[in-house]
């Protein structure tokens, strides 16, 4: 889609060296991505509300190489300040991939530095955060050297283009509030190639949301979402699920433009735990829920029912329940998770969060 063998520089007007950084947050999705085709393409559109607080930094410093070696790309990673010789081997693959689209990456030297807000090893998805940070390097680093990027909403498309072939659900922390990733006649301009913005179209009172994520366990899943996409392949529910999705993500498009919490609660809540009963139904079966995660999920129903807060769960590809509620609840809501959730989260790690405004270059 974005290939373009001309993007090179040229030797006897090399650029001067310099550097781009990016802050990108995670995402949170409200209809599941699960389940996926050909090179990182969605089986039924997805939305999300883009976090703030959960987020990565990723500096890409540049310089010319004068004596380039032809398909190679030079690059040094480090992460937190150290380096890393799995994420950069990881990430060296994704670059190379990358080569059809930014072909002058082979003319640099390249050092990537990058960190989370949040520990590694804490639950939290971080690859959408990551692979978009990344992605916006990539596209700012291409404006830079041939201004070709200067249309915002062309940069967007672009980034989120390239997030995604990284990590789908990245595609969607490209934009600030909410994202659609998916085509559906339901959001006109939507692509499984790329996320769009719903920001725009959200109430406000999601903009004012938080999303307090309980860590029910830091280990690594016994099986990664790349496996548990793949395992949808054989899934014997999976075209029911495909179907189940389209409906409910129309029936939440709704509710997000109206402000319905109600209607918001029930379908989020649904989806969450559709996603981990596809995992239960896959060969081989599997589960990455915990007790703690059950134990919790049972707490906030109760709390629901005795106090009519409109304070709802969703669950990643992983045991950690992401709490969700309006910002006019909060003092009620971290008192309640204070006194009767903290108990069950490890260490009794909690990361608070909110929808945010996207993306920010520093």
């Amino acid at each position: 889609m974005y290939e373009n063998p001309r993007l090179l520089l040229d030797s006897s007007n090399p650029p001067e060296p310099g550097h781009i950084t990016w802050r990108s947050p995670s995402n949170i999705a409200l209809i599941k991505y699960w389940g996926k085709y050909g090179v990182q393409m969605p089986r039924n559109p997805s939305i999300s509300l883009t976090l703030a607080a959960s987020c990565t930094d990723t500096m890409l410093e540049y310089e010319f190489l004068e004596a380039a070696d032809d398909g190679e790309i030079d690059l040094s990673f480090y992460f937190h300040g150290e380096e890393n010789e799995a994420f950069k081997t990881k990430t060296l693959a994704f670059l190379e991939s990358l080569l059809p689209v930014f072909p002058f990456l082979k003319q640099l030297k390249l050092t990537i530095q990058t960190g989370n807000s949040f520990p590694h090893s804490a639950g939290i998805a971080s690859s959408a955060s990551g692979m978009s940070a990344l992605a916006l390097c990539l596209c700012s680093l291409e404006d830079a050297l041939f201004g070709t990027l200067k249309d915002p909403a062309d940069y967007d498309r672009k980034a989120s283009y390239i997030a995604r072939l990284g990590s789908g659900s990245a595609c969607r922390s490209i934009f600030s509030y909410a994202a659609v990733w998916g085509e559906t006649p339901a959001v006109p301009g939507s692509s499984n190639e790329f996320a769009v913005p719903f920001g725009d179209e959200l109430h406000e009172i999601f903009k004012n949301f938080h999303d307090d994520i309980l860590i029910v366990s830091q280990e690594e899943k016994a099986v990664s979402s790349r496996d548990g996409h793949a395992l949808m392949d054989g899934n014997p529910y999976a075209e029911a699920r495909y179907a189940q999705a389209r409906q409910r993500f129309d029936v939440l498009l709704e509710a997000l433009r109206s402000g319905d919490l109600a209607t918001f609660g029930k379908i989020v809540e649904d989806e969450a735990m559709t996603l981990h009963a596809l995992m239960m139904c896959s060969n081989p079966s599997y589960t990455l829920l915990r007790p703690n995660t059950l134990s919790i999920i049972e707490k906030v129903r109760d709390y629901r029912t005795t106090t009519g807060h409109p304070v709802y769960f969703t669950l990643d590809a992983g045991p950690n329940v992401h709490l969700l509620y309006p910002g006019d609840i909060i003092h009620e809501v971290r008192a309640f998770i204070e006194d009767e959730l903290k108990e069950y989260c490890e260490d009794g790690y909690i990361q608070q969060d909110w929808v945010g405004e996207g993306p920010e270059e520093i």
